[in-house]
């Protein structure tokens, strides 16, 4: 072919390509702070909501929402008392394929990690796996009952592994192994440590990263409050005023030097405050506030306010991450959702979806809560899977189904 007729030839394989820019590789996405770098999205929606573009069906119950990498969806659905893995086409919802965790338990579900040709899932009796991406084939197995004495709570366990560098980090919970650090490719151990806490019992929380000076380490709250370890395993700080609890599930956020943790059942939100000191951390409350609730729905942050549920009631706020003021607080008559509401955040906005199935399109002000649109997802129990907004697309897990919905602004 002479150069003529090669540069439209290129330009034409350019165009109809499908091109996947903004990736959700994990639990509340690339950074686990629920905030989506995506734009160019849709300000306000018709009455009837954003197109669907497909929905998948007969995924299997649990509440595990979804992370997207590549042309691929994977998520984790309870079918049969058992736990697996799917995995869907991006672009079309159909199933590429499914892959055994273990025997389910609790009625709850992690999200998978993907990290380049590998998926790591952790099922509700503790069995964690590392599958291929292409196939979902089995790399390795562990039990994090079996391997390292771990202790739950009533609803099992619902952790999404964290991938750093090497390592995988998950929380099996208990006196000598609260938190460990297993070699991605082999699932050997690389470290244990053992949580000075009364109360180790995991929650359901997952493992964030923090950097603090030149100190990185990892932040979790577990059912005994909020802690910090080192990235070899060693205990660096930890705050107990949110534990123990009935379940401590809101993952905490990293601002900085600091860390916003919530939890629910009434307990409340706190702002740390991190100082490094050589290699050592210290940890200093900046506030308590009762009002800070949140049960599963999550908090996240847009530059200077929180926003999330109170704690499951269906009542959004936003509140000043400085002092933990509530700012505003959503009123009964201001939207039909109904029950939790979890929530993300992408080019402005905020998508609540609450526990009956509405999905609410609401400005990220400190202003005043204010819909930009709203539509319902049929739901035929508790709509509680935390919505991801990945390549123009809002994924909405329900039930046993899997809706995606183009939010893309028409040009």
């Amino acid at each position: 072919m002479t150069s003529r007729y090669l540069l439209p030839a290129l330009a034409l394989i350019v165009l109809v390509l499908p091109t996947h820019a903004a990736d959700w590789p994990q639990f509340r996405g690339p950074n686990r702070d629920d905030i989506s770098a995506e734009t160019g999205l849709l300000k306000s929606w018709p009455k009837d909501g954003p197109p669907l573009v497909w929905q998948a069906k007969e995924l299997g119950g649990g509440y595990s929402s979804l992370s997207v990498a590549g042309d691929r969806v994977y998520t984790l659905g309870n079918k049969d008392k058992v736990s697996k893995v799917i995995v869907l086409d991006r672009d079309n919802g159909k199933p590429v394929w499914s892959a055994e965790v273990g025997p389910s338990g609790g009625n709850l579900g992690c999200t998978p990690t993907v990290a380049g040709d590998r998926v790591f899932a952790l099922g509700q009796e503790g069995d964690l796996v590392c599958l291929e991406a292409k196939d979902g084939t089995r790399v390795w197995h562990r039990n994090l009952i079996k391997d390292f004495g771990g202790k739950y709570g009533g609803w099992h366990y619902c952790e999404s592994p964290l991938v750093d560098g090497d390592h995988v980090i998950v929380t099996p919970g208990g006196k000598d192994a609260t938190m460990v650090a297993l070699d991605k490719k082999t699932g050997e151990t690389v470290w244990k440590c053992a949580l000075p806490l009364k109360h180790t019992e995991a929650g359901y929380s997952s493992v964030v990263i923090a950097t603090v000076g030149d100190v990185k380490h990892y932040v979790q709250l577990l059912n005994g409050g909020v802690v910090g370890v080192s990235t070899d395993g060693k205990p660096l700080w930890q705050y107990e005023k949110l534990g123990p609890n009935t379940a401590n599930i809101p993952t905490p956020i990293i601002l900085k030097d600091q860390v916003l943790a919530v939890a629910g059942y009434g307990k409340g939100g706190a702002l740390l405050k991190l100082t490094a000191d050589g290699k050592d951390v210290k940890v200093e409350e900046v506030y308590f506030k009762g009002e800070l609730t949140n049960k599963h729905g999550g908090v996240l942050v847009v530059g200077d306010h929180a926003y999330g549920d109170t704690d499951d009631q269906g009542a959004p706020y936003c509140a000043e991450v400085k002092t933990g003021k509530i700012l505003w607080k959503r009123k009964g008559d201001d939207s039909k959702g109904r029950g939790s509401a979890s929530v993300t955040y992408a080019d402005g906005r905020l998508y609540f979806q609450y526990q009956n199935g509405v999905i609410a399109l609401v400005e990220a002000s400190p202003e005043a809560y204010k819909e930009s649109g709203s539509f319902n997802v049929k739901t035929d129990g508790n709509a509680w899977a935390h919505p991801v907004v990945a390549g123009g697309r809002l994924y909405l897990r329900e039930g046993d189904s899997l809706f995606c919905y183009d939010v893309r602004e028409k040009k």
